[in-house]
């Protein structure tokens, strides 16, 4: 798949608020001196008057974030996941989430796929914190197009959003006519009659080559893109599960409170089905090259292949 265009979210992130920035004036992004990392620096490069570095203070910008937009401001906040949830989290649950502010947290660098900065940077608990958080809308979304499209979503509702991004560059697999994303909906990216395999995030592509692996076998497998996971599309979710009678799910993070255990939820007490969930077990992350982590803890698309065909 060389040949196939690769874009990391973060990228997709700074570049999407550049964009809107020339839109909308009330617009104001936030950072704790990570600009360069985040990508905010290409918003603060067009509008340095409403780009605010406030050092390496996450709790403090969350708190700033939560000033600014009880005066009538839309701030994206941002920081590594890491910061965002876990640093800052009393902030974001009492500043923001409480009083159900209108505040957009852009996550970066989460998951294992941060690579060499290791397991204390490598956010595996981000969604699962996150979605404890009454009110808390929470969006993992695949690729360069679903990226940008997530960003806009979440300027244009109003309440808080946890936006969450990749180091890593991902190749580009929703650049189609027909792609349209709405928050709190599922894509069905291929049809199947085995096994139904929900993903989010850099996982989609990756549960899109299992799927092709796993035909080659004569297995038949669905692929859906959740890139909500807060509100979760509870109805396509028992759907899939009643068509096929096996559920799959693949995300980069903890199987412990994140996408997982959504769909778990939703199924445990709606469709009871046979479930398997891929993704990093009770564990912490380590130092590595970003793919041959993905490759070590089974997260790439053989590693999703032999465990579907296993759990088969």
């Amino acid at each position: 798949m060389s040949d196939v265009k690769k874009i990391a979210t973060r990228d997709s992130y700074g570049n999407a608020l550049a964009e809107l920035g020339k839109e909308h004036e009330d617009l104001v992004v936030l950072d704790a001196d990570l600009a360069a990392a985040t990508k905010t620096g290409v918003f603060k490069k067009a509008f340095p008057e409403r780009h605010i570095d406030c050092g390496i203070a996450e709790s403090n910008m969350v708190g700033i974030a939560a000033g600014l937009a009880t005066t009538g401001k839309v701030p994206f906040c941002s920081s590594f996941a890491m910061f965002a949830a876990g640093r800052a989290f009393e902030q974001v649950r009492n500043s923001v989430g409480y009083p159900h502010l209108n505040v957009k947290i852009g996550a970066t660098h989460a998951g294992i796929s941060v690579g060499e900065d290791g397991a204390t940077h490598q956010c595996n608990e981000d969604i699962a914190l996150m979605r404890t958080i009454p009110g808390m809308t929470i969006i993992n979304p695949s690729d360069d197009v679903e990226a940008r499209a997530a960003v806009k979503a979440a300027y244009e509702m109003d309440g808080p959003v946890y936006l969450r991004f990749g180091r890593l560059a991902v190749p580009v697999i929703n650049d189609t006519p027909d792609y349209k994303f709405e928050i709190g909906k599922g894509v069905e990216l291929r049809d199947g009659t085995d096994v139904t395999i929900i993903a989010t995030g850099l996982e989609v592509n990756e549960s899109l080559e299992a799927a092709k692996m796993l035909e080659a076998d004569g297995i038949s497998a669905q692929v859906i893109n959740i890139h909500t996971i807060k509100p979760l599309d509870a109805e396509m979710v028992v759907a899939a599960a009643k068509k096929t009678g096996k559920v799959v799910t693949v995300e980069e993070h903890s199987v412990i409170g994140g996408l997982g255990s959504a769909v778990a939820e939703v199924l445990s007490e709606q469709c009871p089905t046979k479930m398997l969930r891929i993704g990093v077990l009770d564990t912490f992350g380590e130092s590595g090259p970003a793919v041959k982590l993905l490759e070590k803890y089974g997260l790439d698309a053989a590693g999703i292949y032999a465990k579907v065909k296993a759990f088969l």
